[in-house]
């Protein structure tokens, strides 16, 4: 006897309850890219610089005391003091921002800490402090790693583009000009002297509009699930003051191909319908096509989020940010290729039904 958790005739509307699922999505992306604009983002020492210390205490503390431990000493004030661990624990992570005069040279890392070390113990005394790491980055390491990591965002979405574009849409020469183009329009903005973040920002909106007018119509409903998948976790993190860090970028690089793994396996059952039925309703075979995969989609994703949870909940303090990532990422990534990237395809399709939702049926349980 067979165990299914989905059963293989299912056949719900998703189709036809794709503009309240744009609703949602959009007022979602409203609030993190507000979040975003006027909170900002939290730099962790990976990205911003500085001198991160871990440091546990035998009293209960707060990060006011600390603060002010900082401030008597006369050393720079601390960027971020968050706590670190179970509540209970007493143990925080002190982020000093860096100056101009603090690079990874041995000596000044030395200096620096020492004098945080002689500060806390002279506060709290030094039977009751106990630091258990250090780091120190410099600022202009920190502000080149910060570019490398939008770099790879964004070089990776480019090859996705690519990819995806020769692989169901057959026009790999198209591609490649369209990604000349590109960076052509990305190199004189640098020459003319436009920030990292902006030519990111302008190479999104390019390629959305290069995949719009050249009717790449499958590529473009990646990308959007992509950026919604890295938009999402990017807001929340915003919205709890958790660090951007090297393992979150690491994360948002598995969200990405995560998501696109579940993008494809629906774009691959919609390709064999359309080859094998050119007259059907596209609505109708873009909606069955879900309804097909969603037993793979859901067990996968389930099976891969009970793992992550674990992480989440066994794997320590250290872990916790990553798997947070991972959480957030994966989970709404499922979504946004069934509500998403899906239903992106009738933007340049409608010709092919006699309605947006033709012959779609009802709601099912």
């Amino acid at each position: 006897m067979t165990l299914e958790l989905i059963n293989p005739g299912i056949n719900i509307n998703f189709i036809g309850r794709r503009h309240l699922a744009f609703a949602v999505s959009g007022l979602f992306m409203l609030i993190c890219l507000g979040s975003v604009a006027f909170k900002g983002l939290q730099m962790g020492v990976d990205f911003a610089g500085g001198l991160l210390i871990q440091a546990k205490f035998a009293q209960t503390t707060d990060p006011d005391q600390i603060r002010q431990a900082m401030s008597q000493a006369g050393l720079p004030s601390a960027s971020n003091i968050q706590a670190f661990g179970e509540a209970g624990d007493n143990e925080f992570l002190i982020n000093l921002q860096a100056g101009e005069d603090l690079e990874t040279e041995a000596a000044a890392e030395t200096s620096l800490s020492q004098e945080v070390r002689n500060s806390l113990f002279q506060h709290f005394g030094a039977e009751n402090v106990d630091i258990r790491r250090v780091e120190m980055v410099g600022s202009k390491v920190g502000a080149d790693l910060r570019e490398k990591a939008m770099s790879a965002l964004f070089y990776s979405i480019l090859m996705i583009l690519i990819y995806i574009s020769g692989r169901f849409e057959h026009k790999w020469g198209t591609s490649a000009v369209m990604v000349g183009a590109l960076l052509a329009v990305l190199y004189v903005a640098s020459l003319l002297g436009a920030s990292q973040i902006y030519l990111i920002i302008l190479a999104v909106m390019v390629t959305l509009a290069l995949c719009y007018f050249l009717k790449f119509e499958y590529a473009l409903g990646a990308i959007l699930a992509l950026l919604h998948d890295v938009i999402f976790t990017l807001g929340v993190f915003s919205l709890l003051d958790k660090e951007i860090t090297l393992s979150f970028v690491a994360a948002l690089l598995t969200i990405a191909g995560y998501s696109l793994n579940d993008t494809i396996i629906i774009y691959d059952r919609i390709r064999e319908h359309v080859s094998s039925s050119r007259k059907a309703d596209y609505a109708l075979t873009i909606n069955k096509s879900i309804n097909e995969t969603l037993s793979r989609t859901v067990l996968t994703s389930g099976s891969t989020l009970l793992v992550i949870v674990a992480l989440y909940l066994l794997g320590g303090p250290v872990n916790q940010d990553f798997a947070l990532a991972l959480l957030l990422g994966i989970g709404v990534g499922t979504l946004s290729s069934i509500f998403i990237s899906a239903p992106a395809l009738l933007f340049w399709t409608r010709a092919k039904s006699s309605g947006p939702t033709a012959g779609l049926p009802g709601p099912a349980a």
